[in-house]
């Protein structure tokens, strides 16, 4: 007979967001039974996720201080004609890194691998095989899910972890080296230092489809090693991925897909930079949301996630109007010089950007500074902008 499980919350899904939720409740409500429930074998998978100084707010970084393996204090940007070093700190954590605190942090029958999930409700998870888990509440966290009631566009990588015979010279990062050839709309390398002869290295694409060729990214990565003058060898890490950039839709009916009133996080609540996809900033401010509320029951967690994505959705209007005029003012072939334009800016501009909480002087001074598209085409589309 397949077993039941009781506990107070069950997370379904051991990426970045559930597992913040996870351990922001381990460290604020030990009294809670926690269950994190996840498909493949190990918490975070063989991911790599970073972020900028300013993405996390100083009340809330405790929650980060112990996954972060990697920290440089000033990261570069190129672009044909322009390059920059910012001096913005930025970080990075590991799918490993996670998996080891997690363990370390909850119970050893909470963190629950391995096990694929068929359905779930307010206050219940099913099990393939018949397992089952009863719950006070459930939070899913399960990646995008379905993202169909949204006009997106798609920011797709392919990253390759490479050992540089010699070293590879590189002291900071480089978020985005658009000096390459332009291909499947707007092109970018990122490069990050992870000791003295290993780097990881990123090709991604500001593309109209989610399609990805690995094939072709692999080359296109080992040219981009060639031109620098890297003897390279493989030194294990490759991940590949999509990320959503929203141009409109409607959020409402984003979180009818499914069916149940089930609480949400990450990429499925819509919770994500619409411009950049990045989602570990509204994880990390949802996780302690989630610790610091009283009422954890089914409802509760829905109305407060529901709440919370339907806020951030509505007051990022602006950063939809940039991917807009990305993805339907600029043309494929001119897509960077939107992102350039960005990087022309002052730099605590750059990083309120980074971190969604742009001001109004921002956004104004963005829309009178001569984006690389007709104004009055930027117009018409902010007016169509959900």
């Amino acid at each position: 007979m397949a077993a039941t499980h009781g506990c107070d919350i069950a997370i379904v899904g051991g990426g970045l967001s559930g597992s913040l939720i996870a351990l922001a409740l381990a460290a604020k409500r030990p009294d809670l039974s926690l269950r994190l429930i996840e498909a493949g074998e190990t918490i975070g998978g063989d991911r790599l996720w970073s972020f900028l100084d300013a993405d996390v707010a100083r009340a809330d970084r405790w929650l980060l201080t112990s996954l972060i393996v990697h920290a440089w204090p000033v990261y570069d940007v190129a672009f044909p004609g322009q390059a920059r070093a910012l001096r913005h700190p930025c970080y990075a954590i590991t799918g490993e890194r996670l998996d080891l605190v997690v363990r370390a942090q909850l119970s050893p029958d909470a963190v629950m691998t391995g096990r694929k999930v068929l359905g779930c409700s307010p206050h219940s998870v099913t099990l393939a095989g018949g397992e089952r888990i009863e719950a006070k509440g459930v939070i899913d966290a399960r990646g995008a899910g379905d993202l169909s009631a949204l006009d997106i566009g798609w920011r797709k990588f392919l990253a390759r972890e490479l050992e540089i015979a010699g070293g590879h010279g590189l002291d900071q990062p480089i978020l985005a080296d658009a000096t390459v050839t332009q291909h499947d709309g707007y092109r970018f390398v990122r490069c990050l230092p992870l000791s003295p002869t290993r780097v990881l290295v990123e090709d991604n694409y500001c593309s109209d489809n989610a399609a990805l060729n690995a094939g072709a990214l692999n080359r296109r990565i080992e040219v981009y090693a060639e031109s620098r003058g890297w003897q390279a060898s493989e030194a294990g890490r490759e991940e590949r991925g999509t990320l959503p950039l929203a141009i409109g839709g409607d959020f409402d009916a984003l979180w009818r897909a499914g069916g149940a009133r089930v609480a949400k996080a990450g990429t499925r609540a819509g919770l994500f930079h619409p411009s950049t996809g990045r989602s570990l900033p509204d994880a990390v401010r949802l996780a302690v949301l989630i610790a610091d509320t009283p009422d954890l029951s089914g409802d509760s967690l829905y109305a407060l996630t529901l709440d919370y994505a339907r806020a951030r959705w509505a007051e990022r209007r602006f950063y939809r109007l940039f991917n807009a005029l990305m993805f339907r003012a600029a043309g494929s072939e001119a897509r960077y010089r939107v992102a350039a334009w960005l990087y022309r800016q002052p730099a605590g501009l750059i990083s309120r950007f980074h971190a969604a909480r742009c001001t109004f002087s921002d956004r104004a001074r963005m829309l009178r500074g001569k984006p690389p598209v007709p104004f009055w085409r930027a117009v018409k589309l902010a007016r169509r902008i959900e």
